[in-house]
């Protein structure tokens, strides 16, 4: 084959790789069908399976080219002689990459579960690779801190750096990019108390058997949509579980969608009244907002399944969940934003919203971590920090 021909082949393998994973992420991997990439990148169906066998590896590829990009970015100043510089090169590459990708930032994390086993441990391998070099590069600038504390602050500023995919929060290009490296200073500077004994929140065999019959099914159905993605667990599945037969279920549910979406509202009522409960006696907006991050943290630690559910799993919600979901999931992200605005004057909305999110994302990440020395206390404490509680000073390691 002629060399322009093999550009143009492998020019088009990436295209439609690119498309898959942007309608992966916000459609969900089983609800993407080959035809609509077809369509989206505007050749035939059969036209891509003269690039790829089956739609498992457009998803493959799509990853691939996630976790090849990511090992770059964080080799990008590895040829620099100060920790200073590998360390910062290293996070603004992957803060603009991110940027540049932020449709489909979140693939791996959410829809490469649906790869096979192999794929997930090479992928997984050359990820965890990555991260253990940029928590090097860390300890490179911090020797004094603890390789626990490294790793987790490396997490934390990876989540940071994520999220911009979570979210549809609008800003120009270079504030944002300038928010996220803000929000990553501060997590990379933090200084974390001493950790103190995790909670434990291993769930035991009978956790569940003296709920309510309709308790018990929406505990096992996060569970399970967890673990499998919405789409591999069953009405069935979910029964079984609970140990209630499967037509059974439906005397509480009407189908899998409804449950998906009170498992939604349930969090979501769960959390309107909590925060409503520990502002009402605030006496100051400092105040006001360490109890909204000791509460949210708390609950997201204490459920961090139906955290994780929320955000993977609302592309399966009813158009009218979804609207209603969204509309409650804004007015609680503007409280936040109201407070930090009131702590930390002077900054745009529109950038104290980001680095909201990015404050959100990082207790949602580390709530699933089973790090012994990731802790809701320390959690809280590094949102404090990022958010101005007790001071949001820029370290000067990374002016510039």
């Amino acid at each position: 084959m002629p060399t322009s021909q093999r550009r143009r082949s492998k020019d088009r393998k990436q295209a439609i790789a690119l498309v898959a994973a942007e309608l992966f992420c916000a459609r969900g991997y089983h609800n993407v069908g080959i035809e609509d990439i077809a369509h989206e990148v505007g050749i035939t169906g059969p036209a891509i399976y003269r690039h790829f066998p089956t739609k498992q590896a457009v998803l493959a590829a799509a990853v691939q080219e996630l976790v090849t990009r990511f090992g770059e970015c964080v080799r990008s100043g590895a040829h620099l002689d100060v920790p200073h510089d590998r360390l910062h090169t290293a996070l603004r590459a992957l803060v603009r990459y991110t940027l540049d990708r932020r449709t489909v930032a979140r693939l791996y994390q959410w829809e490469g579960r649906y790869l096979r086993a192999e794929q997930q441990a090479v992928f997984a391998a050359s990820f965890d690779g990555a991260v253990h070099t940029l928590r090097e590069l860390l300890l490179d600038l911090r020797p004094e801190l603890a390789r626990h504390d490294a790793a987790l602050l490396t997490v934390a500023a990876l989540s940071v750096i994520a999220s911009p995919s979570t979210h549809r929060a609008s800003l120009s290009r270079t504030k944002a990019e300038r928010a996220i490296l803000d929000c990553v200073t501060a997590v990379i500077a933090a200084d974390l108390p001493a950790p103190r004994q995790k909670r434990s929140r291993h769930r035991r065999p009978d956790q569940f058997t003296l709920l309510p019959r309709r308790e018990r099914l929406l505990a096992e159905a996060i569970r399970l949509f967890h673990e499998r993605g919405y789409h591999q667990v069953s009405i069935s599945d979910i029964g079984q579980a609970a140990g209630i037969n499967a037509s059974s279920v439906y005397t509480h549910f009407a189908s899998k969608a409804e449950l998906l979406a009170a498992a939604y509202y349930r969090a979501t009522s769960r959390l309107e009244h909590t925060v409503a409960a520990e502002l009402a006696d605030a006496s100051t907006p400092a105040q006001a907002l360490g109890r909204l991050i000791d509460a949210y943290v708390e609950i997201t630690f204490d459920q961090a399944d139906l955290a994780a559910v929320y955000l993977s799993e609302s592309e399966n919600l009813a158009p009218a969940d979804l609207r209603r979901l969204r509309a409650a999931q804004r007015r609680h992200v503007e409280t936040w934003v109201g407070l930090v605005a009131e702590v930390s004057p002077g900054e745009e909305p529109s950038e104290t919203r980001f680095r909201t999110h990015a404050a959100l994302n990082v207790v949602t990440d580390l709530a699933r971590s089973s790090d012994p020395s990731v802790t809701e206390e320390r959690t809280a404490a590094l949102l404090g920090q990022m958010l101005g509680l007790p001071d949001r000073s820029r370290p000067p390691f990374f002016a510039g």
